[in-house]
């Protein structure tokens, strides 16, 4: 194809002035010979010297592993089309048909992310009393401890051991931009502290609680990662914690059990304080169930609620989504 040809001092100049004009040719790699550069162009161009060269296209980079991953045919619709990343680690979910590919999978996704360093496939569900789920290796650095960036600050866990979910990011930042400088705030399933570490910009207290050593072993760390001093992390049962404290707010991110806590949450917030509570409902009645949870515990502590907000944050499993709803104690 045709081809400007310039001293490779001039090559700069020569690249803009080709842009200027709109005759640089698009999708090709410039060439080099010798003490000169070839540029591709689309026509004549007058004051350069012109030439016959090949240039070899540029190489589209892949936005999904799924372009890249060698599995069957017939598995191919199978592939996930989206997977977490922690830090510097995947955590994907494959279905029982992919798992033999797991491998192939683990490496699509590294060429594809390249920082990414390490991936895991879900081996089960959350659960147990620390919320963790077993993770299998599949490519990459055998290594689940990373520290993971979101809404300005620095997290620092164990993948392995420690629950965290990145998909709840905004809903955290929805809760810091709702909360008032000078509060005292009750995180009573803090983890490794997202939503403790991120109110403590604003807040005058953070009283962080979980019942996994682990856990709380980095919302230590990332409390000193993050320079905040204002952070109280807690080993234990929260059961064994409330009332003893009183908060303006309240965060009950345990949307699996958080209905079981809901007297322990009333008793520890100031009247006139927020809870945000968190739950799982059927599409077809999101909130019913958990609101007349709510009013029961209030009754039977004598004290009044005010609904101020509910929303679904995100889908959980099949016409199941996760849901929010902020109540104020007066």
């Amino acid at each position: 194809m045709l081809a400007v040809k310039v001293p490779k001092r001039e090559a700069e100049r020569a690249r803009r002035k080709l842009l200027e004009l709109g005759v640089l040719a698009k999708g090709y790699y410039i060439k080099r010979e010798g003490d000169s550069v070839l540029f591709p162009v689309t026509g004549q161009v007058e004051g350069f010297e012109l030439v016959e060269a090949e240039f070899e296209r540029l190489r589209k980079r892949p936005r999904s592993y799924r372009e890249v991953v060698e599995v069957p045919e017939d598995l191919k619709p199978l592939l996930p089309s989206s997977f977490d990343i922690i830090g510097d680690v995947a955590i994907i979910e494959l279905p029982e048909e992919l798992m033999p590919h797991g491998r192939a999978i683990g490496e699509a996704i590294l060429k594809v992310h390249r920082h990414i360093k390490a991936v895991f496939a879900k081996g089960g569900k959350v659960e147990g009393e620390y919320r963790v789920r077993e993770l299998i290796h599949l490519a990459g650095e055998k290594r689940t401890e990373t520290v993971h960036r979101e809404n300005g600050i620095k997290l620092k866990l164990d993948v392995a051991r420690v629950y965290y979910t990145p998909r709840l990011a905004t809903e955290r930042m929805r809760v810091f931009e709702k909360t008032r400088p000078g509060e005292v705030v009750f995180d009573m399933f803090a983890g490794v502290g997202p939503y403790s570490i991120l109110l403590a910009r604003k807040a005058k207290l953070v009283f962080a609680c979980d019942l996994n050593p682990w856990a709380v072993k980095y919302l230590e760390e990332n409390t000193r990662l993050n320079k905040v001093n204002n952070v109280v992390p807690i080993l234990g049962d929260v059961r064994k914690v409330a009332g003893r404290l009183k908060a303006d707010r309240v965060i009950m991110n345990l949307p699996k059990f958080a209905d079981r806590f809901l007297r322990e949450a009333m008793l520890s917030v100031k009247p006139g304080g927020v809870i945000h509570y968190y739950g799982f409902g059927p599409e077809e009645d999101l909130y019913s169930e958990h609101e007349s949870k709510i009013k029961a515990v209030a009754r039977e502590l004598g004290l009044s609620i005010e609904f101020i907000d509910r929303r679904k944050v995100r889908p959980y499993a099949p016409r199941q989504f996760n849901i929010a709803i902020d109540f104020r104690v007066l």
